[in-house]
Formats: C-alpha cells, sequence, structure tokens
C-alpha cells in the first residue's frame, strides 16, 4: 500500500530593495485574491513545475510577471515554512531579495497596485512578510559591510561621494569620508570610467567609477 501525503503550498516571495530620496525602500504589490486582498505584500507567487527549471527562475518570472521587472540583481535569502504563516495550510516560501537602482523599476513605479515604501513603515504585512522583509535587510547589513553589494544601487557610473552616501544608508551609520574612499580603493572592486561629473555645489568635477566585473567579497570591514 502506497501512503500519501497532502502537499505544501510552496511558493517564491520576492524583496525588491532600492533607494529613493535617500531612503531604503522596498517595492509592493497590492494583493489581488484572498486571502488578504487589497493589503500591501511582498511580490510572489506559485512555482510552475512545467516551466520552471528551478526557485531562481521563478523568482525571476514573479518580478517580470508581476512588475514588468527584468535583469535585475537576484539572491536567495532563506526559506520561511510552517503550518501557521498561511491560512490556506502548511506552505514554505524561498525568499530572495533584489538590488536595482530606482531607474531600473522603470514602469514598475506606476503601476496600479504597486507601491514603493520605505522600510521602516512597510510593516503589517501579511503572512510573515514583515519577517522575510526584517530577514533581508539584516542579510543586506551585515554582508554590505563586507562586499560591494550597497554599490548595486547605484547606476553604471558613480562618484566616491555617490557610493560613500549609499553605504551610509545601507548600513545605518555614518562612515569618514578619507577613511571610506582609502578603504574603497583598497578593496579594489572599482575602476574609473575615464570621464568626470560636476556635483551640485563642488567646485570641480569628480571622476566617474563603475564596479568591476563579478562580484566582490572583502576580507575586512568597509
Amino acid at each position: 500500500m502506497v501512503e500519501t501525503f497532502e502537499k505544501p503550498i510552496l511558493t517564491v516571495d520576492v524583496v525588491p530593495l532600492t533607494l529613493r530620496e535617500g531612503r531604503l525602500c522596498v517595492l509592493r504589490a497590492a494583493r489581488t485574491a484572498e486571502p488578504f486582498a487589497g493589503r500591501p505584500a511582498l511580490i510572489g507567487g506559485y512555482v510552475h513545475v512545467d516551466e520552471d527549471r528551478h526557485l531562481g527562475e521563478t523568482a525571476r518570472r514573479v518580478l517580470a510577471a508581476k512588475a514588468g521587472l527584468r535583469n535585475l540583481y537576484v539572491e536567495q535569502l532563506s526559506t520561511f515554512s510552517g503550518a501557521d504563516r498561511d491560512p490556506r495550510g502548511w506552505s514554505a516560501s524561498v525568499a530572495y531579495f533584489s538590488i536595482s537602482p530606482a531607474e531600473a523599476l522603470g514602469d514598475a513605479l506606476t503601476m496600479p497596485g504597486l507601491e514603493l515604501a520605505p522600510v521602516e513603515s512597510a510593516s503589517g504585512m501579511p503572512f510573515d512578510h514583515d519577517h522575510i522583509l526584517a530577514a533581508a535587510l539584516a542579510r543586506l547589513r551585515g554582508k554590505g559591510a563586507y562586499s560591494d553589494l550597497p554599490a548595486r544601487f547605484l547606476g553604471p557610473e558613480f562618484t566616491l561621494a555617490e557610493l560613500h552616501r549609499v553605504y551610509e544608508i545601507v548600513l545605518g551609520e555614518p562612515l569618514n569620508v578619507d577613511g571610506f574612499r582609502r578603504k574603497a580603493m583598497e578593496r579594489d572592486f572599482l575602476e574609473e570610467t575615464g570621464d568626470k561629473r560636476r556635483e551640485p555645489g563642488a567646485n570641480r568635477p569628480s571622476l566617474l567609477y563603475r564596479l568591476k566585473q563579478g562580484y566582490a567579497v572583502f576580507d575586512r570591514r568597509v
């Protein structure tokens, strides 16, 4: 006799993070169906076993289908599971987070049902989405101090002043300007573009930099 077991609900949830007006923000979607219809939540969806070769593809498909977002930096966060997180039954969600400049979100910022909310005021989401968001922020802040992850909030070219400001926002603490610039150059994850840009109020143009190819992890804190 073959035993049968109830299948759990399997989904992915994505935490799309960006910066707007100097604040860390998350893109959320109003739920269109029960449970919790109308409430803002993380962008998520079911795994499609007939088209998703792996969960990373599910995350990217969901971002494209529900927010028109493609070619973002996406990283797996963790798995959240249990009998109480979804009123429809025992469920597991593999969570991802994405990082991008606000400009990369494009039309998603004006699509009905989507909103960009500062992370500090994004609580009260259904399921365990508050917990997933908190985990994504903890990962970003912890990993961001030892990698080029925060730089991915910037466009393809940026000044050291812009990079410094982004790291301060992500890490949530002030960073000595001269010390940060020295460490950024020592970590060897930047290269000059050959161009310059004059910042508002600056006496002279600033050099523009871009990230080197690949993903940089540091052996010391930035």
